[in-house]
């Protein structure tokens, strides 16, 4: 079943692994979001996922992801309140691997988007390093196993 999302609610990408499954809803925002609107962000995102999604596809989606211009969050769609099952990185160091530059200019969510997808898919296929940024992180939460070696892993527009 492919989830299609309403216009108010766009900015939730699924990121899917070769046979289709969604393991991960990415949320971009080109943008400095205070700790409040992140924390309000990752509340709503949960929320949307529990209260529609999840009901949708009649499946777990393991995780979440929130992507401002200073950090990268992950965790988990699954449990409540598992703190184990989430990291924070800074994403200068995670994206500046796929844009040097990126610190130094203004990034827009379609840029911002597509150095997401680029770090997810070294992740996957290691494209460009044998260990991409955050590789150990993304491993101990138990990401990484659901992306790496995957063939086709990808993020779709709806």
């Amino acid at each position: 079943m492919d989830i299609k999302f309403s216009d108010n609610i766009s900015q939730y990408l699924p990121f899917r692994n070769r046979n289709g499954n969604i393991v991960l809803l990415v949320e971009i925002k080109a943008e400095n979001l205070e700790n409040v609107f992140k924390q309000n962000a990752i509340s709503q995102l949960k929320t949307y996922y529990l209260q529609n999604i999840k009901q949708d596809i009649k499946k777990d989606i393991p995780f979440g992801m929130l992507v401002d211009l200073e950090e990268i969050n992950i965790f988990s769609l699954t449990e409540e309140q598992n703190i184990k099952d989430s990291i924070s990185l800074k994403t200068n160091d995670i994206l500046s691997i796929y844009d040097p530059e990126f610190s130094q200019k203004r990034i827009f969510n379609f840029h911002l988007e597509t150095l997401v997808q680029s770090w997810l898919r070294d992740l996957a296929y290691h494209w460009n390093s044998d260990r991409p940024p955050a590789y150990d992180e993304v491993a101990k939460i138990g990401l990484l196993s659901l992306i790496e070696g995957e063939e086709h892993t990808y993020i779709i527009r709806n």
